[in-house]
């Protein structure tokens, strides 16, 4: 199967994890650009070494392609996934206003829909793999997090086809990471939380203070009561925001 865009469709009807097929054949001497997508997965995960539920119905899919730039432009590109993965949630579910949680959960109505894992899977020239986990047919149950779905009556190879379509856009304008100003820009036009209370931890410091940005490189900036700004990297953040909007939908 090739898509629209001319990128090929590689699929597994089982398997254990689109990331870790990317991962070996990057290892093979593997370029891409390429999808790889299964209707099931035994060993699916999410950010911070989480599982990822992967019964059949819903899609489960990697994007394995190659940078020119330096391996640390690849950070970038889970701002690029977000917006596409939101793009794409509109294009197919017109009247839908995802969020975006930093950095990449894309969500509606305070419930999570798609997980975005992307992975530098390989040097000269860097690899790198974007999975993508959207609900589609069903939400798994008992997460610790809410979670939600697009809905029925979408085909998968209809959802793959509108995210293939968004995520080319995107990575076009991000151009590989001389375009990321605008990605970032974009990026905070749907960001959950922006302007509003966080609590973060840095090292083993909790702070809490004000979301009022992304920094060149994408980190979470916390502004402390005392005008104090503190880059966040990575970790979990709370959002006001978002405890607001569960429980309107609770």
């Amino acid at each position: 199967m090739t898509l629209a865009t001319g990128h090929p469709v590689r699929h597994f009807d089982r398997i254990d994890s689109t990331n870790l097929e990317a991962r070996r054949l990057a290892e093979e001497g593997e370029r891409g650009p390429l999808w790889l997508v299964a209707d099931q997965q035994t060993l699916g995960r999410g950010r911070l070494g989480r599982s990822w539920v992967s019964e059949p119905g819903n899609l489960y899919a990697t994007f394995l392609f190659a940078i020119a730039a330096d391996p640390q432009a690849a950070a970038e590109v889970s701002f690029v996934a977000a917006l596409a993965v939101h793009d794409a949630a509109v294009a197919l579910r017109p009247g839908l206003s995802p969020r975006i949680k930093w950095p990449n959960d894309v969500l509606i109505g305070g419930a999570k829909f798609c997980g975005v894992l992307p992975e530098v899977v390989g040097g000269s020239p860097t690899r790198i793999a974007i999975g993508c986990g959207v609900n589609i047919a069903h939400a798994p149950q008992g997460t610790p997090y809410p979670v939600t779905s697009l809905g029925a009556g979408l085909a998968v190879a209809s959802v793959l086809a509108e995210l293939d379509a968004s995520l080319a856009r995107r990575l076009a304008q991000w151009d590989e990471g001389r375009g990321f100003a605008a990605i970032r820009a974009a990026w905070a036009a749907h960001a959950l939380g922006l302007g509003g209370k966080v609590t973060a931890m840095a090292g083993a410091k909790q702070l809490t203070g004000t979301f009022t940005g992304l920094a060149a490189d994408g980190a979470l900036m916390l502004q402390e009561a005392d005008g104090t700004l503190t880059p966040i990297h990575s970790g979990e953040v709370s959002f006001a925001e978002l405890e607001a909007l569960r429980r309107k939908h609770a």
